[in-house]
């Protein structure tokens, strides 16, 4: 059945068979090496990212002072004072992960700020820590234990380390 057109053309009637940006029709696979693309590899995930995203995550918290021991925030404030010293160390301090192929587990050490609830902070922290890692990475994280190191005084002064460097 053809429709003709005010200017007598003949237009073919419209079918289901619609064409994909390779020209297939509709229903036929356009990959080759067929199954699925997931199958063709493998993604690996270094413990450090797992780590990077567990520590931003957790310092996005209320009531989270800092990440890490004093010793660790001490050699990291130093790092970060020399010339070409890594910032990206920071936001990893205070954290440690153990990535596995589809799980992983991370140990979190934690100061936070006097007068808050250290449950409910830590309960946030862990949440958060969860919903990031699992989003970005894919990875169930089958556990979060978490570390209160310190508790940081409103009179105590931040542990700046004593350098000659100028």
């Amino acid at each position: 059945m053809t429709d003709m057109t005010e200017g007598g053309s003949v237009r073919a009637p419209e079918t289901d068979k619609t064409l994909g940006d390779s020209g297939a029709r509709r229903g036929q696979s356009t990959r080759r090496g067929g199954g699925d693309p997931a199958g063709r590899g493998r993604t690996t995930i270094a413990d450090g990212v797992v780590e990077k995203i567990a520590g931003l995550a957790a310092r996005d918290m209320v009531g989270v002072h800092a990440m890490g021991s004093g010793i660790s925030r001490t050699f990291g404030a130093m790092r970060e004072r020399v010339p070409g010293g890594s910032s990206s160390k920071s936001a990893t301090r205070g954290v440690k992960a153990e990535v596995g192929e589809v799980q992983t587990a991370l140990d979190l050490e934690i100061v936070v700020d006097y007068g808050v609830s250290i449950a409910d902070v830590a309960k946030d922290v862990r949440e958060n820590v969860i919903a990031a890692v699992e989003r970005m990475t894919g990875l169930e994280v089958v556990e979060v234990n978490i570390a209160v190191s310190d508790v940081k005084l409103p009179d105590e002064e931040e542990d700046e380390p004593e350098t000659r460097l100028q």
